[in-house]
């Protein structure tokens, strides 16, 4: 009997990862809208503009803010993050990583976690912090949407 992977399981279920099946999981049983990729945000990589599509969007008192899940966080992840950071600091966008304690590469002295601390991004480690989820909690009973997830075809709080 062959036994089908996580990551395989988030890709049948729409999403991009086993990690964000995960995730999207995680907010449906806290109660709160689940908001997946339906937002494209606008920035300019030097000489050209591109888009961003963060995974989740959840409430927060006041607005909302994004949720980016990163298994493997490459220096184009990194890079992108931070122009993005420059060009909309008013965008609250935070991770969570599969391995928070991961090597940003094969020998760097630096962690995902280091790098997110030294750049100001909040991160959490294999799942939404509680604190987050609370944070929208308090204002998705005023807002309560449809769950959005992805269709059937596809589609540790720590600061620095």
């Amino acid at each position: 009997m062959q036994r089908t992977s996580r990551a395989r399981h988030g890709i049948i279920r729409g999403y991009r990862s086993g990690l964000e099946d995960k995730v999207s999981r995680q907010i449906t049983d806290a109660g709160l809208p689940l908001s997946y990729e339906e937002d494209k945000i606008q920035y300019v990589w030097p000489e050209r503009s591109s888009t961003y599509t963060p995974d989740f969007k959840l409430p927060k008192q006041g607005g909302f803010f994004y949720v980016e899940t990163k298994g493997r966080w490459t220096v184009e992840d990194r890079h992108k993050h931070l122009l993005i950071k420059q060009q909309r600091p008013d965008l609250d966008i935070r991770m969570v990583f599969h391995n928070q304690n991961a090597k940003l590469y094969k020998g760097s002295p630096t962690t995902y976690a280091q790098w997110c601390e030294k750049h100001g991004f909040r991160y959490g480690h294999k799942t939404i912090p509680q604190e987050w989820l609370e944070e929208g909690a308090t204002t998705s009973d005023d807002t309560k949407q449809q769950d959005t997830g992805p269709s059937e075809e596809g589609g540790v709080d720590n600061v620095g």
